[in-house]
């Protein structure tokens, strides 16, 4: 397989007028699945990885920012996260960090295109070394549909771990599907869903937190924290509360010091709840 010109792999965002690059070793696998196409690369500083479409995906030098920041701030945000559902997240990582909670008694992941999944198997094992946890369970579906035929109050937390709003998960970031996870979610339900860099995407992020306002969620966070193969490096993830609450519920320092993770930590979660002025002023006149 032939690698890109230069032997760099560049992302180029023409909306936001950057790019990012990265030096390559080798391009190990590409494939053109009925969804997407997926390319898996060996770099020569972070590790592999996988892009989709040409946008990129995961890495495993800086994974565990995004992983630990989709999964680990809700679920200590919760009074009894039991029940998760995962939408999106075919590398596993999400999956991962929330089987770390021993509190969870199911974990289902709900990705459209399995060869994501096999994929990470093969490349990003570490991703997948909870897989076979008897908690998880891997359904290749439509997420979508997945959760309009969700019973109500099914789950108690909801985690979208999607790809940009584009393509398949176009309609993840719309008020529809808010309201059908307000709907399956218990009353002390919590939603995480990644909404792009506050950076460059700020106005994305304020349609999906007055969407997620519109279909019923009492309350809505901003968190962000460092993600470097991302567009700007600093990426966010949107939580939508069926009843209000503080940053720091439920923060059980002795709890969140037993999950071995690289990047959360007590502190961190206060800190991705600390907004900069700019998107304070924007998020508080919703």
């Amino acid at each position: 397989m032939t690698l890109p010109q230069n032997n760099w792999f560049t992302e180029i965002d023409e909306t936001t007028g950057t790019a990012l690059s990265l030096r390559l070793g080798e391009h190990v696998h590409g494939e053109d699945t009925p969804i997407q196409r997926i390319d898996i690369y060996r770099t020569d500083t972070f590790g592999y990885l996988m892009t989709i479409d040409g946008c990129t995906m995961v890495s495993t030098r800086d994974n565990f920012l995004y992983h630990e920041m989709m999964a680990h701030p809700v679920l200590n945000a919760h009074a009894a996260p039991k029940r998760v559902a995962i939408i999106g997240g075919g590398d596993c990582g999400t999956l991962n960090e929330v089987l770390k909670h021993p509190e969870v008694e199911s974990a289902i992941q709900i990705e459209i295109d399995e060869r994501v999944t096999r994929l990470a198997e093969q490349y990003f094992p570490e991703l997948c070394a909870r897989n076979d946890d008897p908690r998880a369970e891997l359904f290749f579906g439509d997420g979508l549909a997945w959760m309009r035929d969700a019973e109500p109050g099914s789950v108690d937390v909801v985690i979208v771990d999607s790809t940009d709003p584009v393509g398949p998960a176009e309609g993840l970031f719309g008020p529809k599907f808010y309201g059908d996870v307000f709907r399956a979610l218990g009353k002390d339900g919590l939603l995480v869903h990644q909404s792009e860099s506050p950076l460059l995407h700020q106005q994305l992020i304020v349609a999906m937190h007055r969407a997620m306002r519109e279909a019923g969620f009492a309350q809505t966070h901003l968190l962000h924290f460092p993600q470097p193969i991302y567009p700007s490096g600093w990426w966010s993830a949107s939580l939508g509360c069926k009843r209000p609450l503080t940053a720091e519920e439920r923060l059980d320092e002795r709890a969140i010091a037993a999950l071995e993770t690289q990047y959360y930590n007590a502190a961190t979660h206060r800190a991705a709840f600390a907004l900069p002025n700019y998107l304070r002023e924007q998020l508080d006149a919703l």
